[in-house]
């Protein structure tokens, strides 16, 4: 049976932890895997268990690398996930920037409030280290913009120029020959650095 579900466990009811997920018959896909940021409230949702389960999924493919589209990525891998991280080069690249630094900055928070004890938690621990995010970066895999890319018999999926940021795309998946599209964030028509958002 050709069923599709798709769940928002992200960027619901807020606009950041992007995380967009795909049950099919033949592959379970996530589309960005980003970390909730702002408030405390939102915060805190970081760490709760996903309401999936990271092994399943196979594939996550990337719109842009900001760490609200990225930052949950070591995460998802210590719970499991062993599969394929797709995005541009430009994508990947700014992910390993901004995943690296977001560990070293866990590191050193979990560090101060152990030291000065202002944690409720004994120990305080990292989200995540910077170890947890080298080790991600194993996963990742670079995409050409505009060429469809084969994720099983009956699921491809296209990358597509949005203007937002370096390499940013919105996200096409063709599964079972009806097409799914993901924004990401779109860039603007007039930008002095960027060129404007491609139309589907």
């Amino acid at each position: 049976m050709r069923k599709v579900k798709i769940h928002f466990p992200g960027a619901s009811g807020t606009v950041t932890g992007s995380k967009f997920y795909l049950e099919t018959p033949e592959v379970n896909v996530m589309v960005d895997c980003g970390m909730f940021q702002g408030l405390k409230e939102l915060r805190k949702i970081n760490w709760h268990p996903l309401p999936i389960e990271a092994s399943e999924i196979d594939f996550v493919l990337l719109t842009h690398g900001h760490l609200d589209h990225t930052g949950y990525l070591p995460r998802l891998r210590k719970e499991g996930f062993n599969g394929e991280i797709l995005g541009t080069i430009p994508t990947l690249a700014i992910a390993k920037i901004i995943l690296m630094d977001s560990g070293k900055i866990q590191e050193e928070q979990a560090k101060a409030a152990n030291e000065e004890g202002y944690s409720k938690h004994s120990p305080a621990e990292p989200f995540y280290t910077v170890e947890d995010a080298e080790k991600t970066f194993t996963l990742f895999k670079s995409c050409e913009k505009g060429q469809w890319i084969s994720l099983s018999e009956n699921l491809r999926v296209r990358f597509r120029y949005n203007g937002h940021i370096i390499g940013a795309t919105y996200i096409e998946l063709e599964i079972f020959e009806k097409l799914f599209v993901f924004s990401g964030d779109i860039g603007r028509v007039k930008d002095l650095l960027l060129s404007p958002p491609r139309p589907t």
